[in-house]
């Protein structure tokens, strides 16, 4: 592992969900999906990202079609799996955060 990249998080005292919920000041930016569904970028990090850089990602994730039910699961397997979590890395600015796609929502989340 490079040293400097964060190791995976330590879930040991519950989910990843339990530990890290919504702030009460994270910033929502709304769009739809190619087939038309309601969608949203979270950022939970607190830091207020410039909603320009948001709605770029947002805009990313809609033409990736990241939203809303795959086929097959990224592991390999055919079982759709409806509390199904995708994670990855984005950079804003200097900065690397958490991405975190479900169903219907993306959240950017502080390492």
């Amino acid at each position: 592992m490079i040293s400097d990249t964060p190791g995976p998080p330590d879930l040991s005292g519950g989910d990843f969900d339990s530990l890290n919920p919504l702030r009460p000041d994270a910033v929502r930016v709304r769009g739809a999906t190619r087939r038309g569904k309601p969608c949203e970028l979270v950022d939970n990090t607190g830091e207020r990202l410039p909603r320009a850089e948001l709605e770029s990602i947002l805009a990313a994730l809609v033409e990736q079609d990241a939203f809303g039910f795959n086929i097959a699961s990224a592991k390999g397997g055919h079982t759709l799996d409806l509390e199904r979590r995708e994670s990855a890395h984005v950079q804003v600015g200097e900065k690397l955060y958490r991405l975190l796609v479900y169903r219907y929502e993306a959240r950017i989340e502080p390492f």
